[in-house]
């Protein structure tokens, strides 16, 4: 590392809350898949922002939109109407099948709307005693990190000294659909899941669990609050997770690559009887909603249609998986995930993937561990088969 990289991660570490712990590499340029560092090397993104790059680094018509339209209104408050919004809802319904948008700007912003759509239905609509209203979620999510979100993580390093946390939740096993139906009761109102848990280590459930846990709301009268910020908009092989076995949610989370890695763009998609129980002055967001982030919204599902990058994450994935798993690398327990969401799982005895992180970068591979003993690989959507076949080679050499 060079002294100017020194300097630049020296300056960070001065001023800055210690609340990361980023690879010892400092980046100063990005385009399609590839990102430089200060020292003019070149690495693979293997990461792609948790898939908020998933168009890669730098698009150029996410880049144009972005401009353009910075450069003729960026900001209106919802105070008032936008000309950029409309778009942004209709491609999202149609897309979704789900007939109402609310904007938000973070993947938690997204949550937490969720969360107090769930609790006014309970109360407003299903008839829920007020302020009795419960939500399951599952054990080893992860849902971003306000005070609320982190109330129902079962990551005790989440939530310690972060009290008094919130109250209303409860956790059951992911995967199990039994559990959910014995779980649910006459309070429960909702049920917040993510199709692949992501941060919690790619993990993905069984097949038919998605459905299953769809029918078992709808006989319940729960709502079904899918998160996809991370697994939606092609990442796992559909334009939506849930379209593997097209179980429909009440309540659709979108965030991340929405924004194309440019602007920061969520959203809550929903049905008429949910998003409905939402009146003037209930919830909002200065910037959510905004033109400039309905531009680069409108801009981002148009690549996504038009490059066809769901079908590519799926054929991509599938090769990737394969590759991956013709390694048989000794280090390796298992390999898993969906399209071009997938987690390497090192031995437990190994001490965890980050060491082996760091390893890749001296390869020119950009990785990250997640849940200690896993190594995330989630390339932008655009990556090529040729460059899919250089990272695994690399990877190749650090794990076998």
């Amino acid at each position: 590392m060079t002294t100017r990289a020194q300097a630049i991660i020296a300056r960070t570490e001065a001023h800055g809350a210690h609340n990361y712990d980023p690879l010892p590499v400092v980046l100063t340029r990005g385009e399609g898949v590839w990102v430089w560092d200060v020292e003019g090397r070149r690495y693979l993104d293997l990461l792609s922002g948790y898939s908020a790059l998933s168009f890669g680094h730098a698009h150029p018509r996410l880049v144009a939109a972005l401009a353009e339209q910075a450069a003729r209104l960026s900001l209106t408050s919802r105070a008032f109407y936008n000309d950029r919004l409309p778009e942004l809802f209709e491609r999202l319904t149609a897309l979704s099948g789900l007939p109402r948008v609310l904007p938000m700007n973070t993947g938690a912003e997204a949550v937490e709307t969720a969360l107090k759509a769930a609790r006014k239905w309970g109360y407003t609509v299903k008839g829920v005693p007020p302020d009795s209203a419960e939500i399951l979620v599952c054990t080893n999510n992860f849902h971003g990190r306000t005070i609320t979100v982190i109330s129902f993580s079962s990551v005790e390093a989440y939530r310690a000294g972060f009290g008094p946390l919130t109250p209303g939740f409860r956790a059951i096993p992911f995967g199990d659909a039994a559990a959910l139906r014995r779980a649910i009761g006459p309070q429960t109102v909702a049920f917040l899941v993510e199709p692949i848990q992501g941060e919690g280590g790619i993990v993905v459930p069984p097949a038919g669990y998605l459905t299953q846990v769809a029918e078992i709301c709808r006989g319940a009268r729960v709502l079904l609050v899918l998160d996809e910020v991370q697994t939606g908009l092609g990442r796992t092989g559909r334009n939506f997770c849930f379209e593997h076995e097209g179980a429909h949610p009440d309540l659709l989370l979108l965030g991340k690559a929405l924004g194309g890695g440019l602007y920061p763009v969520s959203a809550v998609v929903g049905t008429e009887e949910v998003m409905g129980v939402f009146g003037p002055g209930d919830h909002g967001s200065t910037f959510g909603g905004n033109p400039l982030a309905a531009a680069v919204g409108v801009a981002a599902l148009d690549l996504l249609e038009r490059e066809q990058l769901a079908e590519r994450a799926r054929v991509l994935g599938d090769r990737l998986l394969a590759r991956l798993a013709a390694l048989a690398s000794p280090l390796v327990a298992e390999v898993r995930g969906r399209g071009l969401l997938v987690g390497v799982v090192l031995k437990p005895e190994l001490g965890g993937a980050r060491p082996y992180c760091e390893r890749l970068l001296a390869e020119g591979l950009l990785c990250k561990e997640t849940h200690r003993d896993v190594i995330r690989l989630a390339p932008p959507l655009i990556i090529s088969e040729e460059e899919l076949d250089w990272a695994v080679d690399r990877l190749g050499r650090v794990l076998c």
